[in-house]
């Protein structure tokens, strides 16, 4: 079984990289939050693996911290809580911020993603209540700059991708268009002028 990967980056999309390791192509799929911190294709990445294996598919599902993983397999042992979901709500929530959630029992703000309804929010609460105590709440910590700076990017992707779909387009093409702007990572681009780089590439 693959419990994780080191190799370089080939090709970033929207929610998953294609990871080069000694010539073989693995595609691994990723939390849309881990974009702005994944490295520039050509960089070595390492990555912490869960492999999903059914009868016509082995999908990679791959995390930068193992804690997002240990969330990961916790969220796909709900009942009705597949891969695909569980990689969404990470992509919403960090795992602290889940296990705040869980643990406050806060609907409104697992309702708030996408494919969670009313019913699995519930299931949420219900099931990983006392299993999730391994991941810290959320505290009133003052981050450092690097945080900062991730955080500023992360709110700059979020604000481009929902200008882009105000304006129409589908969100995983608005996503995938705002993520694959260089300058948004390197934190060297206004809002504007994002909007404008993602409006271009759309275009083209």
């Amino acid at each position: 079984m693959i419990a994780s990967l080191r190799g370089i980056v080939q090709f970033k999309y929207a929610a998953r990289l294609i990871v080069e390791v000694h010539g073989v192509g693995y595609e691994v799929f990723i939390p849309e939050s881990a974009l702005l911190t994944a490295p520039a294709e050509g960089q070595e990445v390492f990555l912490h693996i869960y492999a999903h294996i059914r009868e016509d598919a082995f999908l990679l599902f791959g995390f930068f911290v193992f804690a997002e993983k240990q969330a990961f397999q916790l969220l796909i042992s709900v009942s009705g809580v597949g891969p695909k979901l569980a990689l969404a709500i990470l992509s919403a929530l960090s795992p602290a911020e889940l296990g705040g959630a869980i643990a406050s029992d806060d609907l409104g703000r697992l309702t708030n993603i996408s494919g969670v309804g009313k019913k699995t929010a519930e299931r949420l609460c219900l099931e990983l209540k006392g299993k999730i105590d391994f991941i810290p709440a959320p505290g009133p910590v003052v981050p450092a700059k690097g945080d900062q700076d991730a955080q500023a990017a992360t709110a700059l992707f979020d604000d481009g991708v929902s200008a882009l779909v105000n304006l129409g387009y589908p969100a995983a093409q608005a996503r995938e268009a705002v993520a694959g702007i260089s300058a948004l990572r390197a934190g060297q681009v206004s809002l504007e002028e994002l909007i404008r780089l993602a409006l271009r590439s759309l275009a083209s």
